[in-house]
């Protein structure tokens, strides 16, 4: 694997985390707070740390989260970010309306900013803006209709009043806009394994093998384009937050040539902030 398709599998990790869908489930009285950190690392050497904070109520949510260079990495580089997203609670379907994110590193500084209606980009600030080049396909305007945010994306509603964590949680396509590319990630179950964290969540998780598929903004015949939509070895894990029907990744693991790079929840604890439907309550350890 080269530096391109290096970078590429890191940019998926970080999309799956936050990098699920707008589902038709209902999150009527489904109020819910979690705080989740997370342990990055390639082929089991620690890349980094991350952290991520959810609030969702029955008619709105807000998430944001942040990551940084740690362990050998650290030595060569100071990467840091940051990336947060509000939005409505409508019809049982998340709306975003805002996305923001900010990472700086060595050599470069990169700020995305999206305003979003309708699940349609009204507005967007790219710094710094993207090149044109003649080989990157281009981004039309209704490539930025019916998407996600990358944020919003990491949040799975599930419908009906079975227990959220089940296959269905898998049966769907991301169809995902993050201000330079429009993209989709299609998720299809694979399992249900038990997971736990050093503190907080211990219980099933639902385990999604994730495909995807560049639809503009990118380069084509980029090798790290290439090897991520050939992948087979990406997979997410998704844990319920307490109190809603709501999934979010507890792990991510993207195979690479250097080893499987991935990212694992070491915190992972919610609590129900409302009423919260029967099929909705787990035990918070």
């Amino acid at each position: 694997m080269d530096l391109g398709q290096l970078k590429q599998a890191r940019s998926l990790t970080a999309i799956l985390a936050g990098v699920a869908t707008v589902a038709s489930g209902a999150l009527a009285h489904a109020d819910g707070r979690l705080e989740a950190r997370y342990r990055m690392s390639l082929g089991g050497l620690e890349l980094g740390r991350a952290s991520f904070l959810l609030e969702v109520n029955d008619s709105s949510y807000t998430a944001s989260g942040s990551a940084r260079v740690t362990g050998m990495l650290q030595a060569v580089s100071s990467g840091k970010g940051s990336a947060g997203a509000r939005g409505l609670v409508a019809r049982g379907a998340l709306s975003p309306q805002s996305f923001a994110m900010d990472a700086e590193s060595d050599k470069k500084a990169e700020a995305i900013r999206l305003v979003i209606a309708a699940n349609a980009v009204k507005d967007l600030s790219v710094e710094p803006p993207v090149r044109a080049s003649p080989d990157r396909i281009p981004i039309s305007d209704a490539d930025k209709k019916g998407v996600l945010d990358p944020m919003t994306a990491a949040l799975v509603l599930v419908e009906g009043k079975d227990d959220p964590v089940s296959a269905t949680a898998c049966d769907r396509t991301l169809s995902i806009f993050d201000g330079r590319q429009r993209y989709d990630l299609t998720l299809s179950y694979v399992r249900t394994d038990l997971v736990r964290a050093d503190r907080g969540y211990q219980g099933p998780a639902v385990v999604c093998r994730v495909g995807y598929k560049p639809i503009s903004g990118h380069k084509p015949n980029r090798s790290g384009v290439k090897y991520m939509m050939q992948n087979r070895d990406v997979y997410v894990w998704l844990a319920p937050v307490a109190g809603t029907r709501v999934l979010v990744p507890f792990k991510v693991s993207v195979a690479t040539t250097l080893g499987a790079a991935e990212m694992e929840a070491i915190s992972f604890q919610s609590e129900a902030v409302g009423p919260q439907p029967a099929s909705a309550t787990r035990k918070q350890p």
